[in-house]
């Protein structure tokens, strides 16, 4: 069996005397789609907030590839192959749907400042083929008529879109999605559910998800992992994991599943 793409071993997290993170430990296979769940303050941000390297854990360690990443700039772990989208939407309001996915396809490109300063050839190479590159994902995301817009004035849905979009562009192995359907109507879920499976399959991408729509988690995600207070409570094939008594204690409460 090959070696996890993730790897998280042992991690804890305190924000003072609170552990919001508990003894974590799970694997991420390469390929596959993983959702992460559990009730409002059960750890889940934090969670991908460690991996990402907003926060540093307190204790364990966190392998991607094999390498431990704890400890690691936020935009050294994005060259690494690591890229995320927020809760709540870290969009540039002001810049057109081009521009917002252009800025992090240019993370990784080359060339630097003098070059492009100067405008020699292999940066308007690779400034072409970074258009290129951004022309194509706004098809993918059925934004070909938003280009160059305002970021600001899309409705919700498209934002959510373009957001993934702009994680592609960093041309990542692992893609960190929380909660990506927060907001939408049903056929805006239904649509971003085969728009995932569609950027798993084309760009060969493994990718990690917080949702609480169990409709979206159950009919995507192939394995699921759940915490509760920073703790694992149950894993495995999520219609197998939304049976178990300890997962719907924890949403329903004790009482509404006894009764």
């Amino acid at each position: 069996m090959s070696a996890p793409l993730l790897s998280i071993q042992d991690m804890s997290h305190w924000f003072g005397g609170l552990k919001a993170v508990s003894n974590f430990t799970f694997d991420v296979p390469e390929g596959v789609i993983y959702g992460l769940i559990g009730p409002n303050g059960s750890g889940k941000t934090t969670t991908f907030n460690l991996v990402t390297g907003i926060y540093t854990p307190t204790q364990g360690k966190i392998l991607f590839e094999g390498d431990d990443i704890v400890g690691m700039k936020p935009y050294k772990i994005v060259h690494k192959g690591i890229a995320r989208t927020f809760q709540n939407l870290r969009i540039f309001g002001n810049l057109s749907v081009v521009d917002n996915i252009r800025v992090a396809r240019h993370f990784t490109t080359k060339s630097g400042i003098f070059a492009s300063f100067l405008r020699l050839p292999h940066y308007l190479k690779e400034s072409e083929q970074v258009l290129e590159e951004t022309m194509d994902l706004i098809k993918l995301m059925h934004l070909e008529k938003r280009a160059f817009e305002i970021a600001k004035n899309l409705p919700y849905g498209e934002l959510r879109r373009l957001e993934v979009a702009r994680a592609l562009a960093t041309k990542p192995k692992l893609i960190l999605l929380d909660e990506p359907a927060a907001g939408m109507n049903p056929k805006e879920t239904e649509d971003l559910m085969k728009l995932v499976r569609r950027v798993r399959d084309e760009f060969k991408v493994t990718i990690f998800l917080i949702e609480h729509h169990m409709k979206f988690v159950t009919g995507i995600c192939e394995r699921v992992k759940v915490i509760d207070f920073g703790e694992t409570i149950a894993e495995g094939k999520p219609e197998d994991v939304v049976k178990d008594v300890k997962v719907l204690e924890a949403y329903l409460g004790r009482k509404a599943v006894v009764c």
